[in-house]
C-alpha cells in the first residue's frame, strides 16, 4: 500500500518541531521526506550525499560540456541548478580512477603471480606452472614444447623473485621445479626431433650452478650487489625500522622492475592509471597558478578554485572516454585495424579537443584578449604539463616500490 501524502509529509519538523512551510525545516534544515516511510526517498537519502538524484548531476554534465558556461554561470551565483565543483569533480575523479585501474590492466603491475607470507609459509600461484604439473609427452610439436617450457619457467622466476631470500626453503622448491621443466623439455624435444635447434642451446638455469639473482644487477651497496639481509642499505640518520623500510621498498622495486623491462606496456598502464590521482592532488596549484597569472582581475583564489576544479571536471570526462576507448580498442582483434581505426579516430579527436576546449574556457572566463589568452594559455599549460608529467612519474614509482 503506498502511504499518504500526510503520511510521508509531516507538518512539522520531527527534528525540532517547527511547523514546516515547505519541503525543508526552516529552522534546522532538514528533509521533511521520511525516508522510513517511502522506499523512493530511502533510495534517494542513500545516494544524496554523494550524488543528489534530483537531476542536477545531468544538468551540470550538459552545461560542463560547453566550454566555460558551467563556470561563468557558478561565479555569478546559480548555484542551486548545478552540482557544486568540489563533489563534481571527487566523482569523476573517483569513477574515473576506477575505471582506469579496470581498463588499462594496471593491476597487472600491482599483482604478482606469487605470495609470501614473510612467517614460513608461502603461497605460489602460478599459472601454468609447477614442476609435475606441465605436461609435455601430450604435447607433439617440438616447438610448441619449447614455448610451454620458456611460459612456465618465466611464471617460476618470476614467482621465485617474490620470495623473501630467507625462506630458502621455498625459493629452493621453486628452483628444483624450474630445473624440472628444463630437464623434462629438453627430453621431451629430443624424442620428437632429435636435431631440433633448441638442444644445442644452453639452458636458461644451469642445472648445477647458482640460481641468477636479479637484485644484483639492479641495484648495489658498498659496490656489492645488494641484498635485504647480506649487504642491505643503511642510512645512519634513519631509525632501524625507517632502514627497514627502505631495504622493503627496494625489494619491492626489484621484482617489480624485471617485469616492467620484460612488457614495458605495464609502466605505461601504471602511469595512465596515475592520471586521475595527479590531476587530484594538483587542482589547488592548478588554482594557485591561474591566480598568478589573472593577479590583476580581482578574483578571489577561491574563484580561481572553481575554474581549476571544472576544468579538471572536464579532463577526468576526457581521461575517462579515453579509458573506455582504450578498452574497446583491446577487446579487437590486433588483425582487425578497419574495425580498430574508429575507435583511434575518437581518441585522436578526445586529445585534440581538451587543449582546445581549456583555451576556449579560460578565454570565456577571464574575458581578456584572444592574444593575452593564449599567451598565458601557453605560459600555464607548458608549466603545468611539467607537473602533471612529474606527479605521474612519482605515482607511478609509488606503485612500483609499494606493490
Amino acid at each position: 500500500m503506498t502511504p499518504s501524502h500526510d503520511a510521508v509529509h509531516a507538518s512539522a519538523c520531527e527534528n525540532c518541531q517547527t511547523p514546516l512551510q515547505g519541503g525543508f525545516c526552516h529552522v534546522c534544515g532538514q528533509n521533511a521526506h521520511n525516508p522510513l516511510r517511502s522506499f523512493g526517498h530511502a533510495v534517494e537519502e542513500v545516494f544524496e550525499s554523494f550524488w543528489h538524484l534530483d537531476g542536477r548531476i545531468f544538468r551540470t554534465l550538459r552545461t560542463l560540456l560547453s566550454p566555460g558556461r558551467l563556470a561563468n554561470a557558478y561565479l555569478a551565483g546559480h548555484r542551486a541548478p548545478y552540482v557544486a565543483p568540489l563533489r563534481l569533480f571527487v566523482i569523476l575523479s573517483v569513477l574515473t580512477f576506477f575505471v582506469g585501474k579496470f581498463a588499462m590492466g594496471s593491476g597487472d603491475v600491482l599483482s604478482p603471480p606469487a605470495v609470501a607470507d614473510g612467517k614460513g609459509g608461502t603461497t605460489v600461484q602460478v599459472t601454468g606452472a609447477g614442476g609435475e604439473g606441465v605436461d609435455f609427452a601430450s604435447l607433439t610439436d617440438p616447438d610448441e614444447v619449447v614455448r610451454l617450457r620458456d611460459r612456465t619457467i618465466d611464471g617460476l622466476l618470476a614467482a621465485r623473485a617474490t620470495i623473501p631470500p630467507t625462506l630458502v626453503f621455498a625459493r629452493e622448491r621453486v628452483e628444483d621445479n624450474i630445473r624440472g621443466t628444463q630437464a623434462r623439455a629438453r627430453a621431451r624435444i629430443a624424442e620428437l626431433q632429435p636435431d631440433h635447434p633448441a638442444l644445442a642451446q644452453p639452458d636458461r638455469i644451469p642445472e648445477n650452478g647458482p640460481m641468477p639473482d636479479s637484485t644484483g644487477s639492479l641495484f648495489s651497496q658498498n659496490g656489492k650487489p645488494w641484498h635485504p639481509v647480506d649487504n642491505p642499505v643503511r642510512v645512519a640518520w634513519l631509525p632501524e625500522f625507517g632502514n627497514r623500510w627502505l631495504n622493503k621498498k627496494i625489494a619491492r622495486a626489484q621484482d617489480n622492475i624485471p617485469r616492467l623491462q620484460k612488457d614495458p606496456e605495464l609502466f605505461k598502464n601504471a602511469m595512465m592509471g596515475a592520471v586521475p590521482s595527479a590531476l587530484f592532488v594538483l587542482v589547488p596549484v592548478f588554482a594557485l597558478l591561474l591566480k598568478l597569472a589573472y593577479i590583476g582581475t580581482g578574483r578571489f583564489y577561491l574563484e580561481h578554485l572553481v575554474v581549476a576544479l571544472y576544468s579538471h571536471a572536464y579532463l577526468c570526462l576526457c581521461v575517462l572516454a579515453f579509458f573506455l576507448l582504450s578498452f574497446i580498442d583491446s577487446l579487437l582483434p590486433a588483425q582487425a585495424t578497419v574495425a580498430r581505426a574508429p575507435v583511434w579516430l575518437a581518441e585522436l579527436l578526445v586529445m585534440f579537443w581538451m587543449p582546445v576546449y581549456l583555451f576556449w574556457m579560460q578565454q570565456r572566463v577571464y574575458r581578456q584578449h584572444p592574444v593575452v589568452t593564449l599567451l598565458k594559455y601557453l605560459a600555464l599549460g607548458m608549466l603545468y604539463f611539467m607537473l602533471v608529467v612529474t606527479a605521474m612519474v612519482l605515482l607511478s614509482l609509488t606503485s612500483l616500490v609499494n606493490a
